[in-house]
């Protein structure tokens, strides 16, 4: 192939990854190692076509296996942990709430979604200690 056809193809392949679907970078991979074939062509290497694929396929590879990874945990791991520094902490009540009942709390300035986990009626204004995290809704008690 030519190297404009190999430019095209990575291109092709980062716009898919990028704008379309979420591949987990394999697509990234693929579209940069076709890229670096399209410049090695562009600035001389001349291989037969199979050697062309052969280079893509191994440049690819040994992306996918040293760097997609570790990149890919890097960028999407944002999010672990983000419970844990809830817990233990206090949140004020904006409305009664019974147990086993659900309400709103106040915590740094943003509304929350809270669960009374705990036996006692939590009253208005008062403060309710974070037991546990459950997506955007915080497990709380009477403190």
């Amino acid at each position: 192939m030519t190297w404009w056809a190999w430019m095209i193809l990575g291109a092709v392949l980062l716009g898919a990854e990028l704008f379309a679907v979420d591949a987990q970078f394999y697509l990234v991979f693929l579209g940069v190692s076709a890229a670096i074939v399209g410049l090695a062509t562009l600035f001389g290497v001349t291989l037969p076509e199979w050697g062309q694929w052969l280079a893509f396929a191994v440049v690819s590879l040994i992306f996918f296996f040293t760097f997609r990874a570790a990149l890919y945990n890097k960028l999407r791991r944002g999010g672990e942990g983000y419970e844990q520094k809830y817990v233990g902490e206090l949140v004020t009540v904006a409305g009664e709430v019974g147990p086993d009942g659900r309400g709103r709390a106040e915590y740094r300035g943003s509304d929350w979604n809270i669960y009374n986990v705990g036996d006692s009626t939590i009253v208005a204004g008062s403060h309710a200690r974070v037991v546990e995290v459950d997506g955007l809704t915080l497990k709380v008690e009477a403190e």
